[in-house]
């Protein structure tokens, strides 16, 4: 069973998340999406709410898992036996980073390879970070972010 690891923040899922999320899981047997622990960052939404609103928004895909891990993501992909990580790609700028981690997750796990995916069109200008200024702002939602939780992200932001 070919098993991948999409792993990020999340906070909050975007559609461009979801269109990873989804591509990826028609191409492997098992997708884990694994939602970070991230110390330099404030998030938005605790590590528990990002995996619920996940799990909303993704429970027509059989063939994935959602969990949080903390530490090495190399580390991770080896206890999960995961032999690849999806890393999404928007534009060129994202590039030099993924890169560059996709070098030392190489290093640090020989046995695990990084596939970078391209974003759909659509979603190549879109990040969490600008969901939750154009939220903060009061700015439409609609088409960013999947439509069950815009009202959770509204609420948050107020």
């Amino acid at each position: 069973m070919k098993t991948a690891i999409y792993p990020g923040s999340f906070d909050p899922v975007t559609n461009g998340h979801l269109d990873i999320i989804h591509r990826s899981a028609e191409i492997f047997d098992h997708l884990i999406v694994a939602v970070s622990v991230n110390r330099s960052k404030r998030p938005l939404f605790t590590v528990e709410e990002r995996i619920h609103v996940i799990e909303k928004v993704t429970k027509d895909i059989k063939n994935i898992e959602i969990v949080t891990f903390d530490g090495l993501l190399a580390d991770y992909a080896k206890k999960r036996d995961a032999k690849v990580i999806i890393k999404g790609l928007r534009a060129v700028s994202d590039f030099e980073y993924e890169f560059q981690m996709a070098l030392l997750n190489k290093s640090l796990n020989p046995n695990t390879e990084t596939l970078f995916m391209a974003t759909s069109q659509n979603y190549s200008f879109l990040s969490s970070s600008i969901v939750k200024e154009i939220g903060a702002l009061g700015g439409d939602l609609n088409g960013l972010v999947p439509e069950p939780i815009i009202d959770e992200i509204k609420q948050k932001l107020k």
